[in-house]
């Protein structure tokens, strides 16, 4: 096995949850973040706000694909559409399109990528990604700029969580009995990447959103 396809090689961290270390190397993390420059010209960044509470997110967020996921006083969903500028998301970078048929295993391409900024303080309580209507397809998480404090669950809340680093170029991807793991980041750690001029990290995360066919 060559040296570039060990590196390309996932760790089996348990049963469906596969993690790439340094999946992206730096001179692809700093055009991809070029990219993410013109969806968040086209689709700026906002903050979300939780259901019912209001309560702002600590993240800031927007989307790229046919759909978006949003979160507000009406609570969670998918649309079309930009929820302050009300125009349609732009397109997922190939790219990242690219990247999905490499790692998912999955046929079908997704229909949204969601990007979350981190700036030092963010963080995101444990949650579950089910408001997909396809749940047979992975999520596929992408870690750009500084490192994170990731935790990982079991399918229910009470189940035992372990925590690990995910560093910029890092691919994380959830699937089988993993797909609806309990997940959240606890803290950045600022100052290990110099990625984003700024510091901070963002985190793509591709997902399909209704069943092909």
């Amino acid at each position: 096995m060559s040296a570039d396809q060990e590196m390309r090689s996932p760790l089996e961290i348990s049963e469906g949850v596969r993690l790439f270390r340094d999946r992206l190397e730096r001179a692809e993390q700093s055009a991809l973040v070029a990219e993410l420059r013109e969806v968040a010209r086209r689709a700026p960044f906002y903050t979300p706000a939780m259901p019912r509470s209001g309560r702002p997110f600590s993240v800031r967020m927007t989307n790229c694909g046919p759909l978006g996921w949003v979160s507000d006083r009406a609570g969670y969903r998918y649309q079309p559409t930009h929820p302050e500028t009300g125009w349609p998301w732009p397109a997922i970078p190939p790219r990242l399109l690219d990247l999905w048929d490499e790692v998912s295993g999955y046929p079908h391409p997704p229909e949204a990528c969601l990007v979350n900024f981190y700036d030092a303080e963010a963080k995101m309580g444990l949650h579950q990604d089910r408001d997909e209507a396809d749940f047979a397809a992975p999520l596929v998480s992408i870690s750009l700029g500084d490192s994170c404090r990731f935790r990982l669950g079991g399918v229910e809340r009470t189940d035992r969580t372990r925590s690990f680093v995910l560093a910029s170029g890092d691919v994380l991807v959830l699937a089988g009995p993993a797909r609806l793991a309990f997940h959240g980041v606890d803290r950045i750690l600022s100052g290990t990447s110099t990625l984003l001029a700024g510091g901070g990290r963002i985190n793509l995360t591709l997902r399909r959103v209704t069943k092909a066919g």
